[in-house]
């Protein structure tokens, strides 16, 4: 992290509590009236968007974190809240990276870890102060939790006017479901995600293999803040940002949803092939490969039988001469497509698709993409520091030329925790009581 502006105020007084607090042995306590980015770059490096910009978030699992670390490789300054000892219940996911968990190397790099027992009132009092100087709060805590421990928006807006405050849930705030437990695989389900995803049997439904409900979440959590930041520049004050997760998929079903329009026939599950476009899909070859492809329109159709097929009558065949008639003849045309492959290897078919040229790829498992020549020859990979040591991590895709992205390290549970306290004016005695009471 480097160095960035001081936390900006959010005209707030002085956190309630303090001298009860001071009454109860924190004799040494001295409020300092800022707290200053620590640097945690060796080299300058050019100013990023959000410079100088600090998030608080209390979050767990994907959603939250995969907002928050979108906002840190732009500069933000992202102070993540943990339970002392246990931390984000996502560390405990698997060990598949080097003893760390997939999910939290993913979406946790270049964060501070502050272990806080928010329950406790010496705690609070620490979470008060920093949010009398972020810029924004962002929580995905159970439903109603947040707004148990005085951490709704409007609680907020009156003490720290110039806070955004971001809420992201499974159901969003109203309605009969808001108080519903929701998991990524659930919102799947309730948003018709599974409905069109996999097989065509009863049992052939499929998960994306990804997060996607968390995913989605998360991208318009970041991107809600972002609007609410640029939105701050015009008005001077805070506002609200409340994500549903639910929301968030059923904005990506929006064609299988039009699709379906006033009753009609929901597109059927295909598999791996596009549901309505054909051909469009993996095909195997002859060397035990498969190949992607997918055609568009009549023009390539006619290239793909030509060029690809070297049947170039076959575009005449009036059960392929439009897209609707192939995909409704798609198990003919699949056969025909099939024993013409047989005889060639993956990539001599990837050659013909290329010269012809159609759209193609490579099916490609986690070693293919970590291998990927295009990745490669972009210079899309890093590293970042952690506590199992250096590892890989892509760089954040739409790569800017006016600045580099942050990629600072992966931290440890509570590794901030006492530089935090520090920077907030406590005392060596006073951090090591917190400790002892276990607040954090």
């Amino acid at each position: 992290m480097d160095d960035g502006e001081a936390l900006s105020t959010n005209v707030a007084p002085e956190p309630q509590g303090l001298e009860q607090t001071r009454g109860n042995g924190f004799g040494d306590f001295h409020p300092t009236p800022k707290l200053q980015e620590p640097n945690m770059n060796d080299t300058q490096v050019k100013p990023r968007p959000l410079d100088g910009i600090t998030v608080v978030s209390l979050e767990h699992a994907i959603a939250a974190p995969f907002c928050t670390r979108q906002l840190a490789d732009l500069g933000a300054r992202v102070i993540k809240i943990e339970r002392p000892g246990a931390g984000d219940f996502a560390r405990g996911y698997d060990e598949r990276v080097d003893g760390l968990a997939s999910h939290f190397v993913w979406t946790n790099r270049s964060k501070e870890s502050l272990s806080l027992d928010v329950k406790q009132d010496a705690a609070a009092q620490v979470l008060d102060q920093l949010l009398a100087k972020a810029d924004v709060l962002v929580q995905n805590l159970a439903p109603g939790a947040a707004a148990r421990m005085g951490l709704s928006f409007e609680a907020l807006h009156e003490r720290f006017p110039r806070l955004i405050v971001c809420d992201i849930s499974g159901y969003g705030e109203g309605g009969p479901y808001e108080q519903k437990k929701a998991y990524d695989l659930l919102i799947q389900s309730e948003g018709g995600f599974l409905s069109v995803t996999g097989g065509p049997g009863e049992t052939e439904m499929a998960k994306a293999g990804c997060s996607i409900a968390d995913i989605a979440a998360g991208m318009y959590a970041y991107t809600g803040v972002l609007s609410a930041l640029m939105l701050r520049d015009k008005t001077g004050e805070g506002s609200r940002v409340d994500v549903s997760m639910l929301e968030s998929l059923v904005e990506w079903m929006g064609y299988p949803l039009y699709y379906a329009y006033k009753g009609a026939t929901p597109p059927p599950r295909a598999g791996a092939a596009h549901a309505t476009i054909y051909p469009y899909g993996p095909f195997p070859t002859g060397d035990g490969g498969t190949v992607m492809l997918g055609l568009q329109n009549e023009r390539e159709w006619l290239a793909f039988c030509d060029k690809v097929l070297l049947q170039p009558e076959l575009a005449q065949d009036e059960r392929f001469s439009s897209n609707a008639r192939r995909s409704e003849h798609r198990t003919e045309l699949r056969a025909l497509i099939v024993e013409a492959f047989s005889h060639l290897s993956a990539e001599e078919v990837i050659a013909r698709l290329d010269a012809a040229p159609i759209a193609n790829a490579h099916v490609n498992d986690m070693a293919g993409v970590w291998a990927h020549p295009q990745l490669e020859a972009r210079q899309r990979w890093s590293e970042v520091d952690s506590p199992a040591g250096r590892l890989p991590a892509l760089l954040p895709p739409g790569r800017n030329s006016a600045f580099a992205p942050r990629m600072d390290p992966i931290p440890a549970l509570g590794q901030h925790t006492d530089s935090l306290l520090a920077e907030l004016g406590y005392a060596p005695g006073d951090i090591q009581r917190l400790h002892e009471q276990g607040a954090v």
